[in-house]
């Protein structure tokens, strides 16, 4: 491809200062798209991306001396000087958006090739897209499964590390491309609020957008819920349906945000609904019943009723597998192989995960107020009776401050003893994230409260206390298997913490 054939039909958003200069330019070979000056060479586009921290513009001198072929800029005034009558400079008002274009249409515009389903929320994301990708491998499709835990392609057990839950724009579409090239034909990705307000998935033509909960998180970056909102809103704002391309949305019923959500699909968006608590909902959940292994319910559909015995466990496990019924309903799937699906998934890592039988310990991927909530009140639920719900948990460091003293009062609430501890510190001192967890704590009472800044001597302690009937829950990290501190990575996941010490205690690890 070269650069006239790239920048075809793109005017209205990436526009040439001289158009004379760029002609001339015009039958140069395009090599790659790079928003990073590290990784600009001959025959690159160089796109300055203002960011939190460091501005492209910056970078400009060094990327044509690298051998840019064109620069796309947001700011024209810090182009140097000479430049913008001499060599290839476009105007984008927004880099992010004109390097996802530039992107999509230099790998072949595969997000507009495949059967896109988008699944966005501040918790549950990862659940409801291994549902959903379970569902869709059942019709025959060959399914990618992109979020969090990284890349899957179908029939493989490991991920491919992404590094984000959702890619920059340059890796999704190459990866989009790989993977159709390798014949696939359906992507079922988590979308991220970052990646929604940086416009990384443009260009990607959604079939399907599903949204399981919208409550406080990444405030340290979006500064307010209304801006938290309309970054998750651009992802139904986004679907575009036509005679022959019908679009759906799936909506939480339950989600304080649920009416807001439903009017911003455009018109003509078939928008399911579901529901724990209102029957008017499109999926209904009733007659629900839970343990630690898993939960059971009656689902009413727009296309029947179907009896669901689930190995997922807890009331947010229900919601995810509604949202999942959903999305098999809006995609015309069968009631009998959608619940074929959902009862044969085991679990997902780290959410929910049951590590342990004795003491019963689960592992969950909650570091937000309304994930531990959630969680804490799953646990409490099955929690023997005359047994005690054990909470181990912390908050990251370098992110939103204002969560930490809700989720202290939230474990006060719902658990019996707490352990207080570290998650991903980053840069900052761990004492003083606790210190602000605490300041959420009512009442100081020695007797169910711990703090131990050492995470693996934290969960130590949560294990030690625990008495026949008792539930441990290691709440912050789930599938992660490192912990950030101030100076470097280290590795530590909560799973192997706790199955090596019940290992050591000679008691019985789950297997």
């Amino acid at each position: 491809m070269n650069l006239g054939e790239l920048f075809q039909y793109l005017e209205q958003d990436v526009r040439p200062f001289q158009s004379r200069v760029f002609q001339q330019y015009a039958g140069k070979p395009v090599k790659n798209i790079t928003a990073d000056s590290r990784k600009v060479e001959k025959g690159s586009v160089f796109v300055c991306l203002v960011g939190e921290h460091t501005d492209g513009h910056q970078f400009i001198g060094p990327a044509v001396k690298a051998g840019a072929v064109a620069i796309v800029v947001q700011n024209p005034r810090q182009v140097p000087d000479g430049l913008l009558d001499t060599y290839p400079i476009l105007k984008a008002e927004n880099t992010y958006l004109a390097l996802s274009l530039l992107a999509s249409r230099f790998y072949g515009k595969p997000g507009e090739k495949m059967q896109m389903i988008g699944v966005t929320g501040t918790n549950g994301k990862t659940t409801v897209t291994h549902l959903v990708e379970k569902i869709l491998s059942l019709t025959g499709k060959k399914v990618g499964l992109l979020g969090t835990l990284g890349f899957k392609g179908q029939g493989d057990d490991n991920y491919d590390d992404t590094k984000h839950t959702t890619p920059m724009a340059v890796e999704l579409q190459a990866l989009l491309a790989r993977v159709h090239n390798d014949g696939y034909d359906s992507v079922v990705m988590e979308v991220s609020s970052h990646a929604l307000d940086q416009e990384r998935v443009n260009g990607c033509d959604f079939d399907l957008a599903v949204l399981t909960n919208l409550t406080q998180d990444h405030l340290d970056y979006h500064k307010t819920m209304s801006n938290y909102f309309k970054a998750k809103a651009k992802l139904f704002q986004s679907l575009r349906p036509t005679a022959s391309e019908p679009k759906s949305a799936v909506i939480n019923l339950d989600d304080e945000y649920a009416q807001e959500f439903i009017e911003v699909c455009p018109t003509n968006v078939n928008v399911l609904t579901y529901s724990l608590s209102k029957p008017e909902a499109k999926v209904y959940a009733h007659d629900v019943n839970y343990t630690i292994q898993g939960a059971s319910f009656r689902a009413q559909t727009p296309k029947g009723e179907i009896q669901l015995n689930l190995q997922i466990a807890g009331q947010f496990g229900v919601y995810n597998a509604l949202a999942a019924v959903a999305a098999g309903v809006a995609l015309d799937v069968p009631l009998d192989m959608i619940k074929q699906a959902l009862e044969s998934v085991s679990g997902i890592r780290g959410r929910f995960e049951v590590v342990s039988q004795h003491p019963p310990v689960i592992v969950d991927y909650a570091h937000t107020p309304d994930g531990l909530k959630n969680v804490l009140s799953a646990a409490r639920i099955v929690t023997p009776e005359g047994g005690r719900l054990i909470a181990v948990f912390g908050c990251g460091g370098d992110r939103d401050a204002s969560k930490r003293p809700k989720m202290g009062a939230i474990a006060e609430q719902l658990a019996d003893m707490i352990v207080v501890t570290s998650d991903n510190p980053r840069t900052e001192d761990p004492q003083q994230i606790i210190t602000d967890i605490l300041t959420g704590i009512e009442r100081f009472q020695p007797e169910r409260m711990v703090v131990d800044p050492d995470r693996k001597s934290a969960i130590h302690k949560a294990i030690d206390m625990a008495r026949p009937n008792d539930i441990v829950v290691v709440a912050g990290k789930g599938h992660e298997d490192y912990q950030i501190l101030a100076d470097r990575t280290i590795h530590f996941d909560d799973r192997e913490v706790v199955q090596e010490y019940i290992k050591s205690k000679s008691l019985e690890p789950l297997h």
